[in-house]
């Protein structure tokens, strides 16, 4: 059975079925019947394409084409439909014809990228571009008989690409000796003039004072004739210029009949321009305004307002940054004298920190190698301790210090002929105890080298030393491999680990100074955050650069490449020191490998602690201490043990959380910066469980600030102690915050005075930012069974037995006239004086934070009111200000403490001010 015709165009979609009605016998084709085989063939390929496809058949060029195709012509399907190429696409002839003559003659397919066409699709002349293959297509013997074209639109591409570079030349164009906003709009106009096709003609108007004034335009005299030199500002203009200085985007039509100015590819009349406003800085009058010719060959659609909007923009800013040149200027002149002066402070306080530490680390190497007069071995631990810091303290200066010096551009290599093969495999010998006692392998590879190297050897240690300190600080399982090898370019030093890995996110920013990778799990949270971007600029310094590769869970590899051609150079003076970095870098190293779990052995009880509130009970108290410092937890274990607490210590958040949970102890002392939970996180922890919400915290860290502070407290830590620390300070610290524990506890479980339980209020919220670190520390409110937990509603209290206020100024006078009225208060009730005198020390030092801590206070005032109730004495302290740290003359904490010694402490601070509340519970009556 013969198949019927129409199904030749079954499968042509929406322009199959208008092919399928077409009468055939009346073009150039004939009937559908009578075709051959071979153009059925090509319109069944071409129908079944989603690609635009077009086919050309016969002399008369007949067209057949797809539904693809059809959405580029335009208005001109379905006309085309079986009607002769050359007369649907006559305005693109004289581009395309050549090409299909081509395809016709030679039988060789052409593919023409990009091609412009001008295209009347859309009722006006069109620029259009497209991507165009032409293959020759033959009929049932081989003949060349038509065309087949494949195409595709890349109008959009081409044009918004090209956008994009006028866009790109107004912001790169600058030649940094811009002086004046004239020769800014100058290169502006002249940037904007190479680009007719999108902005015709143009014109930047600037405000000056109530005018508008032209800057510079781009279109020749014809342009300069047609448009205002002035004008003013807020009148109305027919080019739309005084609305557009209001901030109004305005569309000028007829420009045609005032500018005669021919545009577009094929110089069609320009009909339509826009007026659009130069954004300020801030809110407010324009700059001025932008005029701009809208092509006749492109429709004014949403991408090309979104184009002028940008180049609007453009100009604004390229005019602001001219218009502050000056000032930017004399800023960055103050800023190349600020850092000259950085400079030379660094240098100078280089001297200052080297002479105290080389008066610290002599004396104290010679107590250590004193074989004549040893001494005990009690002194020699502490020696010992004091010795290994000042030494890592001095190679944390000197690092600071050679960095300082690249930044400033004031670093030379000191390069002299060495064995470079044999000065890695030493300094990475340096560093194999450690590695082998963190249960690693170390891998040397640094066979001999075919020529000579000159380098500097001291940028080379810091090189090795940094990368084998930050292989080992995140590896934990499998090796650690140096490599050197060589070839006829470069010199190659590879220190690959088997580490945790970096995030493929973080590895461009890995070597930008004091960088850190949060959250990655370290052996150790210390150092300064300098070490690669060290090495790096170490190796630009040497000729070289450094890369990375890393793969999470997997490991990171480095390299650090030296051209041959910036190693031969002249040799200069011998370098001293060599090794003594990497040494001291191994031993650090050694300190995170110290047994984290160690327990502290019980010290001989101290000095009887005096008993508060009648309670002796303090004294053999179970400390934990967390901190990933082994010198550190060294140190605090001894001085804690001293004064008969026992103690424990463990090397980060994780094992102090174990710990706890094996054995709770009376108080937790922890650092901020450890590896996988820090000391924030465990206060989090433990105040949001059940368990340990009662368990007193007190975080010790070397983050100075109030905004440190700020954060442990609002946690819920009992005290935040910053480093470094007089070691009676905090031993004060501690026992007041135990003491406090205690009272609370006791407080909780004994009845008040008419037999109802104690209570406590809602709990503490967090301080205001840039509290200061002697505020009171915010102990969480103790629940109705002696806990910790935040939150808990409040017993109703019965009627107040005193309730008083008092409104004083903010001045240092006041803390007086307050415990003069407060005691004249209490002199009615039968109160121990020892419990008054503690509550008016405690009131003192509040009223003295609030006055000299309440920055731009709302009101120059300090409240107080004074309750008794329940067996309770309360005393509320508020100031209307922002609390900021106080000079560092000031008291350092001592507040803090006594608050906390003499009453339960709580803080509320606000945006509108601070509120203290002092509490103290009475001992039940007799």
């Amino acid at each position: 059975m013969t198949r019927p015709t129409g199904s030749l165009f079954a499968d042509g979609g929406e322009t199959g079925r208008l092919m399928a009605r077409l009468d055939w016998a009346a073009t150039p084709l004939g009937p559908v019947d009578g075709w051959p085989q071979s153009l059925r063939a090509a319109v069944r390929l071409v129908l079944s394409s989603r690609y635009p496809m077009l086919l050309l058949w016969g002399e008369h060029l007949t067209q057949l084409y797809n539904d693809a195709y059809s959405a580029l012509i335009g208005d001109k399907h379905p006309d085309a439909l079986g009607g002769d190429v050359r007369v649907t696409l006559a305005e693109g002839w004289d581009v395309l014809g050549p090409l299909i003559d081509e395809a016709m003659a030679t039988g060789v397919a052409s593919w023409v990228p990009a091609l412009r066409l001008l295209l009347d699709r859309a009722g006006y002349r069109e620029e259009a571009y497209f991507s165009v293959s032409h293959a020759p297509a033959r009929d049932d013997e081989g003949r060349t008989v038509g065309v087949l074209t494949v195409c595709s639109e890349v109008t959009e591409q081409v044009v918004g690409e090209r956008r994009l570079r006028l866009l790109r030349d107004l912001s790169v164009g600058g030649d940094g000796r811009t002086v004046d906003v004239g020769s800014t709009c100058a290169r502006l106009a002249q940037a904007i003039g190479g680009h007719p096709l999108d902005v015709p003609f143009a014109a930047i108007y600037l405000r000056e004072g109530a005018l508008l004034r032209r800057a510079a335009h781009v279109g020749g005299a014809a342009v300069a004739a047609a448009l205002p030199g002035t004008l003013p500002a807020g009148e109305g203009h027919e080019w739309g210029l005084g609305a557009a200085a209001g901030g109004t985007t305005t569309e000028v039509s007829g420009v045609d009949g005032r500018l005669v100015l021919p545009a577009g590819p094929w110089g069609d009349p320009l009909r339509t321009a826009r007026a659009l406003p130069l954004p300020s800085a801030e809110a407010g009058q324009p700059l001025g305004v932008l005029l701009v010719g809208v092509s006749p060959s492109r429709g004014l659609d949403e991408a090309y307002r979104a184009f002028q909007a940008l180049l609007a923009q453009q100009v604004a800013v390229a005019v602001r940054n001219a218009q502050a040149y000056e000032e930017e200027r004399r800023r960055a002149e103050a800023l190349a004298e600020l850092d000259r002066v950085k400079t030379d402070f660094f240098t100078n306080v280089s001297h200052e920190f080297r002479t105290p530490l080389t008066l610290m680390l002599g004396p104290l190497a010679d107590a250590l190698n004193d074989n004549e007069h040893p001494l005990p071995a009690r002194q020699r631990e502490r020696v010992d301790t004091a010795w290994r810091n000042a030494t890592r303290l001095l190679t944390l200066v000197n690092s600071l210090l050679t960095f300082s010096s690249l930044e400033a551009g004031q670093a030379h290599s000191q390069a002299r002929e060495v064995d470079l093969a044999g000065l890695t495999t030493e300094l990475s010998s340096v560093f194999r105890a450690a590695v082998e006692r963190a249960g690693l392998r170390l891998e040397v590879d640094c066979p001999p080298l075919p020529r000579p190297v000159a380098v500097d050897p001291v940028n080379w240690e810091r090189i090795v030393t940094n990368l084998l300190s930050n292989a080992l600080k995140y590896t934990f399982v499998g090796r650690i491999r140096v490599a050197l090898t060589a070839d006829d370019e470069e010199i190659r030093l590879t220190v690959a680990d088997t580490g945790i890995g970096i995030a493929e996110e973080d590895l461009p920013k890995l070597f930008a100074r004091f960088h850190r990778v949060r959250g990655a799990r370290s052996r150790s949270h210390e150092g300064t955050g300098i070490g690669l971007a060290l090495v790096r600029e170490l190796a630009r310094l040497e000729g070289g650069d450094v890369r990375v590769e890393s793969r999470i869970g997997t490991g990171t590899t480095f390299t650090v490449a030296l051209p041959w051609s910036a190693t031969q150079r002249a040799a200069g003076p011998a370098p001293v020191g060599v090794g003594d970095a990497a040494r001291a870098a191994a031993q650090e190293a050694a300190g995170w490998l110290a047994d984290p779990a160690q327990a502290g052995a019980s010290a001989p009880a101290g000095p009887p602690v005096p008993a508060y509130g009648g309670v002796d009970a303090l004294r053999h108290a179970r400390i934990l201490v967390a901190d990933d410092n082994a010198d550190m937890r060294a140190y605090l274990a001894r001085l804690l043990g001293e004064q008969g607490w026992r103690v424990e210590t463990v090397g980060n958040g994780r094992q102090a959380l174990e710990a706890i949970h094996r054995a709770p102890p009376d108080l937790v002392l922890t650092d901020v910066m450890m590896p996988e939970i820090d000391g924030f996180e465990l206060v989090r922890r433990l105040r949001g469980q059940a368990g340990t919400r009662m368990l007193p915290v007190v975080v010790l860290s070397a983050r100075a600030g109030g905004e440190a502070g700020v954060e442990g407290l609002g946690l819920g830590a009992d005290d935040y102690i910053v480093k470094p620390f007089a070691a009676a300070d905090l031993v004060a610290r501690i026992r007041a915050t135990l003491r406090g524990a205690h009272s609370r506890r006791l407080g909780d479980a004994a009845p008040d005075a008419g037999g109802v339980p104690g209570t406590r209020g809602t709990p503490a919220g967090p301080p205001a930012p840039g509290a200061p670190s002697d505020r009171p520390a915010v102990a969480p409110p103790a629940s109705g069974n002696g806990g910790y937990a935040h939150g808990g509603g409040s017993v109703p209290e019965r009627p107040a037995v005193l309730d008083a206020g008092w409104t004083y100024p903010s001045q240092p006078t006041s803390a007086a006239a307050m415990r003069r009225d407060v005691r004249a208060s209490l002199e009615g009730l039968d109160l121990d004086p020892d419990t008054v005198a503690d509550l008016l020390l405690a009131a003192s030092e509040a009223v003295n934070n609030a006055v000299e801590h309440a920055q731009r206070p709302t009101r120059p005032e300090v409240r107080v009111r004074l309750r008794v109730s329940d067996g309770t004495v309360r005393i509320t302290v508020r100031d209307f200000g922002t609390w900021r740290d106080r000079r560092p003359a000031m008291d350092r904490g001592r507040g803090a403490t006594l608050m906390n010694a003499y009453g339960d402490v709580r803080l509320v601070s606000t945006a509108e001010g601070t509120t203290v509340t002092i509490e103290r519970r009475l001992p039940p009556a007799p």
